[in-house]
């Protein structure tokens, strides 16, 4: 058996490590799940993409919003959330 190591955050750890816990897995078998799973279909077997509320375009509205409010400008709570 190969040994792994690797970084990542802390709350990130704790979290999984609880989730992993209430379905009865440790993380290793967690772990060991995931990369069968790479292993057996050549992919990340879960969809990988960037989250759009991150986007620069949208943290600058956000950012255009907050400083608007600080300065007393009139906004309502229907503006600060953008509806399709």
């Amino acid at each position: 058996m190969a040994q792994v190591n690797f970084r990542i955050d802390d709350a990130i750890k704790a979290e999984a490590e609880s989730v992993c816990t209430a379905m009865g897995l440790t993380m290793s078998s967690a772990i060991s799940i995931f990369l069968t799973k790479v292993a057996n279909e050549k992919r990340i077997p879960f969809e990988v993409s960037i989250d759009p509320f991150y986007s620069a375009e949208h943290i600058a509205m956000l950012e255009k919003r907050i400083a608007d409010m600080k300065a007393g400008r009139n906004i309502h709570e229907r503006e600060l959330i953008e509806v399709d």
